[in-house]
Order: structure tokens, then C-alpha cells, then sequence
């Protein structure tokens, strides 16, 4: 079972950052487990969509943007695609990368809280990932992000089981829909947190580090499904227990911590401390690492992850997220709009990997089943239907 994790859990290890610890935090304690449903079908859309992605990275043996850019034969339409893809991965991702060493910093922060180390969290963090990435293959990383998970997994599990929550009411949570007044951008965070765009083009980048025959699908769903499980859980954990912590005003996710000392002492800020930097260290590598795929795969560069060029579109997300740490903007701002964006973003990006998965041109045999395009539509309606909601809520507001 070991030896079939592995793209996958760098999928999940990129969702589950510091974003989605917040986006969960702010969705706990602002509305209980109301919104659990909301996590369930965003991790469910996340395996089907990241089970089409990685089975177009493993037929094609290329990244998702090189398949699309092979199949649009019109030049004008395939220079605005590619733009969109490239403005949206990079652009966004040096946004997100700020969130993720924020994010590692404050976990670190709860670990030494010593003041005058504090200022120097974000440039520390910045170069493990740097060195991480700079002489890490991608059997290294595998192993590493393992078991940066597995600790994350383990933290924010072991809180969930000291706040001692209700099952019955998080079954109601998860299956039952319900939309409380000003939930709607809290929902869009979650599901913006959780099937992000740039990790479908990550996935099929990866896919095809690891496996290089199409006897193999096998091994790449179940990897898939495992793994966005495993992630799944780690985002509904934070939710739970943050609804059980009394926490007031959520401005980073370091605030759960806070709200669960008075009930478990110091352990408790401890224990998130660790779960926090976890998940900052191992967003903050995947976010510059899914920029560097999609650069290659729009240039068609065919460099491996020693390549020069590589490395310079990764150095250049990651130094621009250290860089937006300076300006004094509160990190859950930057988050949740970026949650938002990526929410905005999602049916596009979805419709582009359904038209791609359906082209037996590229997929041969391998090609959508009727029974998964409906699946996919089904997300892409559900996600058009809350970005259009949204839209509409941001209009209404001037």
C-alpha cells in the first residue's frame, strides 16, 4: 500500500496549508459543524477532479497546460488559455506562497516564543524550503512530505478527540446542506481551499515523475483517493475542533490555539504549533514546485526539476512570498481572497480538464466514461453556481 502513495499526498500536503486551517478555523467557530457538507463535497469533487488530472498526466507522460496546448490547434485561442493558466498559477500561487510561510512562522511562534527570534520565522522557513526544493529529487520530497503529513494528521487528530465532539451532530454537518445569513464566502473559502486549481496541474506533473506505464492507473486512483481522504480528514479535524474552542475574533489560525488553552493548557498550543508549521512547510514547497510544472509545461521547456529555468520560476515564487510578508496586511485577508479567486477560477480550469480527459484523440481507451462526466459537470455547476452567487453578493454590496 506504501508503495502506491505518493503524487497524491503532495496534493493533499498542498491543500491542507495554512489556508485551509484558516479557512476551517473562521468555518468552526463562526458556524459549528454546519458547514462540514461543504468540506465533504469539496473533498469528494477534489478525487474525482484530481483522478482525471493524474490519469492525463500518466496516459500523456506530459504536464496538464503541454496536453491542452497540444489539442488547441486555434493560436489565438491557445495564447489567451495559456496566459490565463500561467497569470492564474503564478501570480496566485506567490500570493498563497505569503500564507504558507506566514502560516509555518506561526506555528514555529508558538513552539520558541521568544520575541526576538519572531522577526526572523518567515527567512528561516524560506530557506529549508529553498534548500528542500534546491537539492530534493522527487523520491525525496515523496518521502519528507509523508511524514510531514502523517504529523500533521496526527496533531490536529489528537485535538479533535480532546475537545470530545459529537458525533451525531458531525454526520448532520456533513450530509445535511445548510446555508446560514453571511455563510456564502466562508463556503467559497472551503471549497476554494480544498480543490485548488493549481494542483490538478501539479498532480499530472508528478503523476508522470512516478509512473511511466498505463498499467498503472490503478496504482495512481488509488493513491489519489487515499490520499485526498487522508487530507480530507485534516481539514474536517480543524473544523471540528475549532467549534468547540472559544475563539471570538479569527484573524490566523494560530487564534484555535489561543481559544484552546483554557481548556488543555499549553499542550494544546503546542500541539497545533506543530500541526501549523507542518502544514506551512509542506504548502510552501508545493506552491512554488506546481508554479515551476506549469512553466514548464506552458513553454514546453521539458526540463527536469535540476533544470535551471526550473529553478529559477520556483526561486521567484518563493522569494515573492517572503517579500509580501513585509507589507502590513493581515494574512486571513490575503487568504480568504485568495480562496475566493480560486473558487472564481475552479470551473474553468475544470471545464478545460474535462474537455481534455474527453479527447480520445490524446487518451485513447483511457478517455472520460459517461459516468464521470456527469460527475464532472456536476462540479462544474455546483462550482458556477457558487461563484455566481458570489459575484452577485459583491455586487450588492455597492
Amino acid at each position: 500500500m506504501l508503495k502506491r502513495i505518493g503524487p497524491g499526498i503532495l496534493v493533499a500536503a498542498a491543500f491542507v496549508g495554512p489556508g485551509t486551517l484558516t479557512a476551517c478555523t473562521v468555518a468552526g467557530a463562526r458556524f459549528g459543524y454546519t458547514l462540514l457538507w461543504a468540506l465533504t463535497l469539496s473533498i469528494l469533487a477534489t478525487m474525482v477532479l484530481q483522478g482525471m488530472a493524474g490519469r492525463v498526466g500518466l496516459v500523456t507522460q506530459s504536464g496538464l497546460a503541454e496536453s491542452v496546448k497540444k489539442e488547441l490547434k486555434n493560436p489565438w485561442l491557445r495564447g489567451v488559455v495559456i496566459v490565463i493558466i500561467l497569470g492564474a498559477i503564478l501570480v496566485g500561487n506567490a500570493a498563497y506562497e505569503a500564507g504558507n510561510i506566514g502560516g509555518a512562522s506561526l506555528g514555529m511562534e508558538q513552539l520558541v516564543q521568544n520575541p526576538e527570534l519572531t522577526a526572523w520565522h518567515p527567512m528561516i522557513i524560506g530557506i529549508f524550503a529553498f534548500l528542500l526544493l534546491w537539492f530534493g529529487t522527487y523520491k525525496v520530497l515523496e518521502k519528507v512530505f509523508v511524514a510531514l503529513v502523517a504529523l500533521m494528521g496526527l496533531c490536529f487528530v489528537l485535538c479533535t478527540l480532546m475537545v470530545k465532539p459529537s458525533a451525531l451532530d458531525i454526520i448532520k454537518g456533513a450530509l445535511v446542506p445548510e446555508m446560514p445569513a453571511d455563510s456564502l464566502f466562508t463556503i467559497m473559502a472551503l471549497v476554494g481551499t480544498t480543490v485548488v486549481p493549481y494542483n490538478l496541474f501539479l498532480h499530472a506533473s508528478l503523476v508522470k515523475e512516478k509512473w511511466k506505464s498505463k498499467s498503472e492507473l490503478g496504482s495512481v486512483t488509488w493513491d489519489t483517493i487515499i490520499s485526498i481522504a487522508l487530507g480530507g480528514l485534516v481539514s474536517m479535524a480543524i473544523l471540528i475542533t475549532a467549534s468547540a474552542a472559544s475563539i471570538q475574533d479569527v484573524t490566523n489560525a494560530a487564534d484555535m490555539a489561543k481559544g484552546l488553552e483554557p481548556l488543555f493548557g499549553k499542550t494544546a498550543s503546542y500541539i497545533m504549533g506543530v500541526g501549523l508549521l507542518a502544514a506551512g512547510i509542506t504548502s510552501a514547497v508545493t506552491a512554488p514546485l506546481a508554479a515551476a510544472f506549469v512553466a514548464n509545461s506552458c513553454f514546453g521547456w521539458k526540463a527536469g526539476m535540476q533544470d535551471k529555468r526550473f529553478r529559477l520560476v520556483w526561486a521567484m515564487v518563493l522569494f515573492f512570498g517572503v517579500f509580501f510578508l513585509s507589507f502590513d496586511i493581515k494574512p486571513i485577508e490575503v487568504i480568504q481572497f485568495a480562496q475566493v479567486a480560486n473558487g472564481v477560477l475552479l470551473p474553468i480550469m475544470a471545464i478545460l480538464l474535462l474537455w481534455m480527459v474527453n479527447q480520445k484523440s490524446v487518451m485513447g481507451e483511457y478517455h472520460n466514461t459517461k459516468f464521470q462526466n456527469t460527475l464532472g459537470l456536476l462540479i462544474v455547476g455546483f462550482t458556477l453556481f457558487l461563484g455566481g452567487k458570489s459575484i452577485l453578493s459583491v455586487i450588492g454590496m455597492f
